[in-house]
């Protein structure tokens, strides 16, 4: 979330554009002991191992049970008020806060929701009461990132946000107090700085700065609350749509408590996740002014060629259902909680010929819209 832009957590189009892999550089034993070179690098790179230790360290709190996901992950359930949220000023020694009243007018979609939708739950295992399951940050994921500084940022845009495309649907203009969508989820080829893996995840981001100093991912800074014992904020997420095959798709809700000001993360029909407290931003202290759903992908044109990272299933728009990811159901919160069709949807696919969109309309799923690509391909060098 962004302090001028509310955007909806995006499934599964936010990927990363270059994987370091850094090692411990250790003295050969036939180097000459006055060869300084190689000594310094063994220097730098212990150095930089205890920074990933303390940072390790100040991340990942003390559980009270573990559990092993299959795609090797490690959930740990922690005390819910010991999550790293509460190491924030504002928020030390207080406990995370009861979820709002369901809007008046917000009724089940008629659809079959469930909780069991991520790896790590496929056994029925789950943390107990006054507990909330979090990934296990490691040595690896941190050795993966380009900058142990930055571990746990998105990687910033420069002032014409060079190096991020987009395929997006939006609305501006208005005053809005959240949005929802359903979205289909796919296993897109993906460069896996964050996790190591193309497993698409539910994750989160907050910033209030644009992305200069403030925010991360998920629950590796203090930030988002999270409140739910059942569902884990960065894990793997399964079953998965197949192309021509079976689609699955998931349903989110974003939206600002009226009585605090806090955002809510809302997964299906009501399973509250967390939220994001107010004091975090500055514009959202009221409301959104612009909401966006869709794809963002970062293209470093790593040794001068487009990236291959694919956006959603990697299809275009245009061939549509059962190949194409979609939104759809697009709606947004106004003034007296009510969730309402979108009636202004714009779209915008920077680079088309790499990635792109293409908006329809309904009664059965209203406002949605096709989008993804393949990254490089001929049209796109």
């Amino acid at each position: 979330m962004d302090s001028k832009t509310f955007h909806c957590p995006l499934l599964p189009v936010l990927v990363f554009s270059l994987l370091v892999v850094s090692s411990i550089c250790r003295p050969d034993k036939n180097i000459h002991p006055n060869n300084h070179t190689a000594v310094f690098w063994s220097e730098n790179q212990l150095k930089k191992l205890k920074l990933i230790q303390a940072d390790l360290n100040r991340i990942n709190k003390f559980p009270v049970k573990t559990i092993k996901s299959p795609d090797g992950d490690f959930i740990d359930c922690v005390e819910t008020h010991r999550q790293l949220a509460f190491d924030h000023p504002l928020l030390k020694g207080k406990k995370p806060l009861d979820p709002p009243e369901r809007p008046y007018n917000q009724s089940h979609s008629g659809e079959v929701e469930t909780e069991m939708f991520q790896l790590w739950s496929m056994s029925g295992e789950f943390c107990p009461e006054g507990t909330i399951p979090i990934r296990r940050t490691t040595k690896k994921d941190m050795l993966r990132a380009s900058s142990v500084q930055r571990f746990g940022r998105k990687v910033r845009r420069d002032s014409l946000g060079k190096g991020h495309e987009y395929a997006v649907g939006l609305v501006s203009g208005g005053q809005y107090y959240g949005a929802q969508a359903s979205m289909n989820v796919w296993k897109p080829r993906v460069n896996p700085e964050l996790y190591g893996d193309n497993n698409p995840r539910l994750f989160t981001y907050w910033t209030s700065d644009a992305y200069q100093a403030t925010g991360c991912y998920n629950l590796l800074c203090p930030g988002f609350v999270q409140t739910n014992r059942r569902i884990a904020i960065g894990a793997a997420i399964a079953p998965t749509s197949s192309y021509n095959g079976a689609q699955f798709d998931i349903s989110l809700l974003v939206r600002k408590d009226p009585k605090n000001g806090n955002w809510w993360l809302e997964f299906g029909s009501g399973v509250m996740v967390g939220y994001w407290p107010a004091f975090l931003f500055t514009h959202l202290q009221s409301h959104a002014t612009t909401i966006q759903f869709g794809g963002e992908v970062v293209n470093s044109r790593a040794w001068g060629f487009h990236t291959a990272t694919e956006m959603g299933s990697g299809h275009f728009a245009r061939e549509g259902f059962q190949k194409a990811s979609y939104f759809r159901n697009l709606k947004v919160m106004n003034w007296d909680n009510s969730l309402i069709p979108l009636s202004n949807l714009k779209v915008l696919a920077d680079h088309p010929n790499c990635y792109n969109i293409q908006p329809q309309i309904n009664r059965v799923w209203g406002n949605y819209f096709y989008y993804g690509g393949p990254g490089r391909n001929v049209k796109c060098p």
